[in-house]
């Protein structure tokens, strides 16, 4: 039964060899695990300061496009609003000038108007002016020929009223001899 032991020892100097070489592992494990997870979590926090860090650049940058848009958006307003406000003036300009181009027009025909009446009135004017000299003239010629006929009338008249006399003064000379007779 000597052998028995055999049985025993190599077992035992598996598990000496074991338990060795497990305490080496087993001491740098827990070690070496929380330098890990020392390094894990340390690389973690740096992400997640990398990140807020970034969400802060980012947060930032954001608020000054936010505020490049809103000063972009309130410049755009304005311009499209002195656009809007200048389209219309513009639309009120042109409408005052129809009209007032339309009110002139209408002013130009009225008056176009009024000259040709005037003209035919002048022409009207003038033909009776050129009827009235016709007529004065007329009336001159007929005044001096009423007036040659007056003074021919009262040379006739002369006449006869000589003949007359000269009559009645034969008739009393034939009477006058007819009493002396």
């Amino acid at each position: 039964m000597k052998k028995h032991y055999i049985y025993f020892i190599a077992p035992l100097a598996a598990l000496a060899v074991f338990i060795a070489i497990f305490l080496k592992y087993d001491a740098g494990y827990e070690a070496k695990h929380e330098a890990i997870e020392k390094e894990r979590i340390a690389a973690k926090q740096r992400k997640i300061e990398e990140e807020n860090a970034n969400k802060k650049k980012a947060v930032e940058e954001a608020l000054a496009q936010q505020e490049i848009r809103k000063k972009a958006k309130a410049e755009r307003d304005a311009r499209e609003q002195a656009e809007k406000e200048a389209r219309m003036e513009a639309a009120q300009k042109r409408d005052r000038a129809r009209e007032e181009s339309r009110k002139l027009a209408e002013r130009v025909r009225e008056t176009k108007k009024e000259v040709d009446e005037s003209k035919k009135e002048i022409e009207k004017i003038e033909e009776d002016k050129k009827q009235s000299i016709a007529e004065q003239a007329f009336l001159r010629e007929y005044v001096k020929k009423a007036e040659a006929n007056a003074q021919s009338l009262t040379q006739v008249l002369e006449k006869i009223d000589a003949a007359d006399k000269a009559r009645e003064a034969a008739n009393r000379a034939a009477a006058a001899a007819a009493t002396k007779k």
